[in-house]
């Protein structure tokens, strides 16, 4: 497996993560004002999936490009 493969499949599992966590904000928010205190980790855990998603396509879309 080559590199763009072997980002291609990491970035399928980072996608999935960041659905969840953006499904997870979206139930918390519904569930509001219950569990108002997790707000600021869930939002957290949902920044980093994002952050680390859209770093990867950018990773995998130079490789691509080279």
């Amino acid at each position: 497996m080559n590199d763009i493969d072997t980002l291609k499949d990491e970035i399928k599992k980072l996608n999935a993560r960041a659905t969840q966590k953006k499904m997870d904000l979206h139930d918390l928010s519904e569930e509001l004002p219950q569990n108002w205190q997790s707000i600021l980790t869930v939002a957290q855990e949902t920044y980093d999936a994002f952050k680390t998603l859209t770093e990867k396509r950018a990773a995998l879309k130079a490789l691509e490009t080279a």
